[in-house]
């Protein structure tokens, strides 16, 4: 395993032989399974709490049932409730049809892969089975937790206070101009290790939908999203991001556009970098706009089920 605090820069590594091009396979180790989760180190955790002043907690999920009706073509969870057959008034429940990733959820190392080289560290879609064994699924990231430096750049208060033509239910890239562009004006400083949080507003506007509207957002899709280019992929790199979340349904703009590529393959799978997708950002942004402070304590609890693809975060931000 290279020294953490040594890494080559995104340049680098697209000039790398020993592995695919623009790839961080190897630095962290040959079986490696949690890719920039490693920049979490102990120091910059504890470094982190300190940043608890007022002990406010911001939830970072969606209710589990919304989106309504789910995106992607993915399926409506049904939750049975049973009464208790003992002596005792009680109840228990249980679901079906429970997608992961249907809500709030993070993107394991085993969700999206390069066509030719395979998913991070080159694993197989062979090595991907949900049994014993099973690689880069969320359950190592939750074996250890999701914990550190939260940063949110409201890059859609951004756009609003600048008059910029913005619609968040539309496919629109934000480039890493307007990414640094939002951080400066906010007073921002990204450090390594940091998890990033971005509001594009799809949120608050999906909410103020009716249902009918919602149908059509889930018929045909559209939602802004960070750029899928190298240069966004390098950005995230050499700020040595450890994971990066947003409101929106991919993160990244839907529909991708594969004449610039796509940021699941260039920073998912070939830099390992964790993706959060239909977070919850409203109330924090709200927060850290009326008090100008938009760091805080972190935390997620992916669920710990072996081999998942994808776990609603459980997530939240202490300030």
């Amino acid at each position: 395993m290279q020294d953490i605090e040594n890494l080559p820069s995104y340049a680098e590594l697209s000039e790398r032989e020993d592995a695919p091009k623009g790839s961080s396979w190897g630095l962290f180790g040959q079986d490696d399974q949690l890719g920039t989760l490693n920049f979490l180190t102990p120091e910059r955790v504890a470094s982190a709490a300190k940043l608890v002043r007022r002990g406010d907690v911001f939830r970072l999920d969606l209710p589990l049932h919304l989106p309504n009706p789910p995106l992607f073509g993915r399926g409506v969870y049904r939750q049975t409730i049973t009464r208790s057959q003992r002596r005792i008034m009680g109840h228990d429940d249980y679901l079906d049809n429970l997608y992961l990733q249907a809500s709030s959820q993070w993107d394991s190392l085993a969700h999206v892969g390069h066509e030719e080289f395979g998913f991070y560290n080159g694993v197989m879609p062979d090595d991907v089975t949900g049994g014993q064994g099973s690689k880069n699924g969320l359950d190592h990231a939750a074996k250890r937790g999701i914990t550190g430096r939260g940063v949110l750049l409201d890059v859609a208060r951004h756009f609003a206070e600048r008059g910029v033509d913005y619609d968040p239910l539309s496919t629109r890239a934000i480039t890493v101009e307007e990414v640094v562009g939002t951080a400066t004006a906010d007073g921002v400083e990204l450090r390594p290790g940091d998890i990033l949080l971005v509001r594009t507003a799809w949120e608050t506007a999906y909410m103020a939908a009716d249902q009918a509207r919602r149908n059509a957002i889930a018929e045909d899709l559209h939602s802004p999203g960070l750029e899928g280019s190298r240069q966004m992929a390098g950005w995230l790199w050499d700020h040595r991001i450890a994971a990066v979340a947003a409101d929106c349904p991919a993160l990244e703009p839907w529909p991708w556009d594969m004449e610039t590529g796509a940021l699941h393959i260039r920073a998912l799978a070939l830099l390992g970098m964790p993706f959060g997708e239909l977070w919850s950002l409203d109330e924090l942004a709200h927060d850290c706009h009326s008090d100008g402070v938009y760091e805080f304590f972190f935390t997620s609890a992916p669920l710990y089920y072996r081999g998942a693809i994808g776990s609603p975060p459980n997530a939240l931000a202490i300030k």
